[in-house]
């Protein structure tokens, strides 16, 4: 099942997709919303298919990209937060900030919790997950080696785009992660290379912060990283979930 959310004259909405079709919910899937109005999809622009309070993101989990970043592999999951005014819809820009010199593009499997979790068990955590999605983990690097944390390098507003649909029913074990920029093939990983999988990575964060339902967790990303520069197109595709594409631009104060 696929899932989206989508922008009406009278604000935000979630839908269930059925092929060309949208069939409007009056609450978040994770909800039980009731079902609503049909409309043809490519009448709805699509907005980051996230509710919640926050993003927590992890580090360093594929083992080629730590060692391309010069970094050991963890022993323990690396967690951080991204901003939640970081969230950029599919295909709205992502904005280069003044005074950086490298930006750069990290593709990743994102999940969207669907209700509360709290100290759970590795193997009781999938059921907490209400979907797949798209994710890219935009970076200052020149930032993030001054500052030698997170907050500032990542947290930039459109410096965490999400989408295009949220989709039920995917092994988060074995999915291909990609990113491709102005058509090259940039990144190219899977999800079961993985320091950590997904139900250790919940069941460590849920020890430290509840997740709460619409709650985002970016998983990491593979080997490949690389800059973007205003004028290109970056696409981030996961299978199953489809192509998160963003164009690339200087930011107005720039």
């Amino acid at each position: 099942m696929r899932f989206a959310r989508v922008r009406l004259p009278d604000g935000p909405r979630w839908a269930r997709l059925e092929g060309d079709v949208a069939v409007l919910l009056d609450g978040p899937p994770w909800s039980r919303p009731a079902d609503g109005a049909r409309l043809r999809t490519g009448e709805l622009p699509l907005l980051a298919p996230w509710q919640g309070t926050k993003i927590v993101a992890v580090g360093s989990n594929y083992r080629a990209h730590a060692a391309e970043m010069g970094k050991p592999i963890p022993t323990v999951p690396k967690i951080f937060l991204k901003a939640p005014s970081s969230v950029c819809d599919p295909g709205a820009p992502i904005e280069i900030p003044p005074r950086t010199t490298r930006v750069d593009h990290e593709a990743e499997l994102a999940v969207v919790i669907g209700s509360r979790c709290s100290r759970v068990a590795p193997g009781d955590a999938l059921a907490h997950v209400w979907g797949c999605t798209a994710a890219n983990d935009v970076t200052a690097r020149d930032f993030q080696k001054e500052d030698g944390v997170f907050a500032r390098a990542k947290g930039f507003d459109s410096f965490c785009p999400l989408g295009p649909a949220l989709v039920r029913g995917l092994d988060p074990a074995a999915l291909g992660v990609r990113a491709r920029v102005n058509g090259e093939l940039r990144q190219d990983g899977r999800t079961s290379d993985m320091v950590f999988d997904l139900p250790t990575l919940l069941a460590f964060i849920s020890a430290v912060m509840t997740l709460e339902p619409g709650d985002v967790v970016l998983t990491g990303t593979p080997a490949g990283v690389g800059p973007l520069v205003a004028g290109d197109r970056v696409e981030v595709e996961i299978d199953g979930v489809g192509v998160l594409a963003n164009p690339v631009i200087d930011r107005a104060d720039r």
